[in-house]
């Protein structure tokens, strides 16, 4: 067999060995944590990413606010409970995709280094990158809704519509019109920070599977075995504040890019009005909001995803 033949045999073992760990359980149980997360938490997410877009020049017809409170009052006033979920189906379809593909992602690249040995530990560095190839994957394919539901949030009371003149009627309609307006690359934007962003998730993953392993191994119990709501709640929460801490500058990069009311000429140009008209602090705009929103955000999503699969393994579908 020539050397040609023997790369292409190589090449069709190694792609059946990925096929035979794909687990669709972890798209499902992926999905629903994190629907059941954004339908519990999105104002606040809609308040963290007012704030974040609030450099406080340009748009002068933007809301102010005086604090997290205080924004949450004033758009419940000015358009009731429901305006508190403005943005929320392409949220719930972003979030929802995002943590299903996510793990999906995470866990078949995962159960493929460990070559299908549940028990076997990879260790911070397999981690790290099972978790920034998952987190590659997931951007390209859900980018496009995160641009939608920051649009959608962004369309103010005072200030619905763009300086173009341009309205968003819901999430189909906001993908359509980006797309016609402003091609691919404008259901993109953001894509460049949100890269700088998988190390967001890289960390959190990293530094809970550790957890996970290190606190089975403490009571001599294999890496795998399942753990309580709690002891999961308490990893989720732990490893989503600091990865959430650590990285949060990319967010506010993002959100601005992704902002209708303005234009930047890339990701350098934010940086740059950054730091010259807020200063460092302008890069954790939105922090607080953020911090309480995700922290939560992420414990339910957490549990949901390890209690359904838990399920799965007990009705013997893993």
């Amino acid at each position: 067999m020539d050397a040609k033949a023997v790369k292409g045999a190589v090449g069709s073992t190694v792609g059946k060995t990925l096929l035979q760990y794909v687990k669709w359980e972890h798209l499902a149980a992926g999905i629903s944590g994190g629907v059941v997360a954004t339908l519990v938490l999105h104002p606040l997410d809609l308040v963290k990413i007012r704030f974040q877009v609030n450099e406080g020049i340009g748009i002068t017809n933007r809301p102010q606010y005086k604090g997290m409170l205080d924004a949450l009052r004033s758009i419940c006033r000015t358009n009731g409970f429901a305006g508190l979920y403005q943005g929320v189906t392409p949220n719930v379809w972003g979030a929802g995709s995002s943590w299903g593909l996510y793990f999906f992602f995470y866990n078949n690249i995962k159960t493929w280094m460990q070559g299908g040995d549940a028990k076997y530990a990879l260790g911070p560095g397999k981690h790290i990158v099972a978790a920034s190839e998952a987190g590659l994957l997931t951007l390209i394919l859900t980018n496009p809704l995160w641009v939608a539901k920051t649009r959608l949030c962004l369309q103010y009371e005072s200030a619905g519509t763009t300086s173009k003149g341009v309205y968003y009627n819901g999430t189909v309609d906001a993908l359509l019109k980006i797309y016609r307006m402003e091609g691919v690359r404008g259901l993109y934007k953001g894509f460049v920070p949100g890269v700088f962003g998988i190390s967001h998730g890289a960390i959190q993953f990293m530094i809970y599977e550790e957890m996970k392993n290190k606190y089975n191994m403490h009571f001599n119990r294999s890496v795998d075995t399942r753990l309580t709501s709690l002891e999961y709640l308490t990893f989720a929460a732990v490893s989503k504040t600091i990865a959430a801490s650590v990285t949060y500058p990319y967010q506010v990069l993002r959100t601005r890019l992704q902002d209708q009311h303005r234009s930047y000429n890339g990701v350098m140009d934010v940086i740059k009005q950054i730091l010259k008209y807020e200063g460092l602090m302008g890069f954790f705009k939105g922090l607080v909001p953020g911090l309480i929103r995700v922290t939560p955000a992420c414990c339910i999503t957490f549990v949901v995803y390890e209690n359904l699969i838990t399920v799965f393994q007990k009705y013997g579908r893993n």
